[in-house]
C-alpha cells in the first residue's frame, strides 16, 4: 500500500533551496502540491527537483520552449519571429540535456491523477501521446497513460473521466495551449518530446533514457 510522504514548507524549501515565499509561489502555480495549510506532499517536490536540478536556471516561455522542441525536431517553429529562432538556435547550439529540461518545463502544465480502468481507453484516446517512442529509447511500452491536450479541456476531462489527485497516480496530462497539431507533429515526427517527458521521470531508467537522448 502506498504511503505518502509529508514535508513542512520550511523542509520543501530546503529540499528545493529556495526560500518558504518562493515555496508558496511553487503552490500557487501548481509545481508543488499542497494537502493541507503548510504540508506539501514529498513526490511533487522530488519531481520539481527532478526537473529543475540545483541550478534554477529560468524557465523559457511556452511558445519559446515548444520552439526548442520543434528545432532539435527538424522543423522550423513558424510561430516565432526569425530573430527569436536565431537566438534559440544559437543557444540550443550549446545548451546540455539538464539545462534543456529546466527550461522547456513551462511547455506544458502537468498534473498526475488515478483513474478507473473502465475509462482508460476513452481517456486515452482524448491525449496525444508522446511515450509511443519510449521503445526507440530502449524503455519497456508503459501501461501508464500519459499524454498532451489543451488547457482548456483539462477540467472538462477530470469531471467526465471521475479523476482522482494523485502524484502516484496512472494517468499524467500534460495541459498546453500551443495548437495541438503542432504538439501532434512533434509528438509522432521525432524522439525529443518523448525524451524531455522522461527525462522529467523520477524512475530512474526513464531519466537516463531520456536524458541520453537529449545529449
Amino acid at each position: 500500500m502506498f504511503v505518502m510522504t509529508l514535508l513542512s514548507i520550511a523542509e520543501a524549501a530546503s529540499r528545493l533551496g529556495v526560500s518558504t515565499r518562493q515555496v508558496q509561489h511553487l503552490i500557487v502555480q501548481g509545481a508543488v502540491r499542497q494537502l493541507a495549510r503548510g504540508i506539501v506532499d514529498e513526490t511533487s517536490v522530488e519531481r520539481l527537483v527532478a526537473v529543475r536540478g540545483n541550478a534554477h536556471a529560468r524557465a523559457w516561455s511556452e511558445e519559446t520552449a515548444w520552439g526548442a522542441v520543434s528545432l532539435l525536431s527538424g522543423g522550423d517553429a513558424d510561430w516565432m519571429g526569425q530573430s527569436q529562432r536565431s537566438r534559440l538556435q544559437a543557444r540550443l547550439r550549446d545548451i546540455e540535456a539538464g539545462e534543456l529540461v529546466e527550461r522547456a518545463r513551462n511547455r506544458a502544465h502537468v498534473t498526475r491523477y488515478q483513474s478507473h480502468p473502465s475509462v482508460e481507453a476513452q481517456l486515452r484516446s482524448l491525449l496525444i501521446d508522446s511515450a509511443h517512442a519510449a521503445e526507440e529509447l530502449g524503455l519497456v511500452a508503459s501501461t501508464k497513460i500519459d499524454g498532451y491536450l489543451a488547457t482548456n479541456d483539462v477540467d472538462s476531462a477530470f469531471r467526465t473521466f471521475g479523476l482522482i489527485n494523485d502524484d502516484e497516480g496512472n494517468v499524467t496530462l500534460r495541459a498546453t495551449t500551443i495548437d495541438l497539431s503542432v504538439v501532434s507533429g512533434l509528438a509522432q515526427g521525432d524522439v525529443v518530446l518523448t525524451a524531455l517527458d522522461h527525462a522529467e521521470s523520477l524512475d530512474v531508467r526513464e531519466y537516463r533514457a531520456g536524458t541520453e537522448a537529449l545529449n
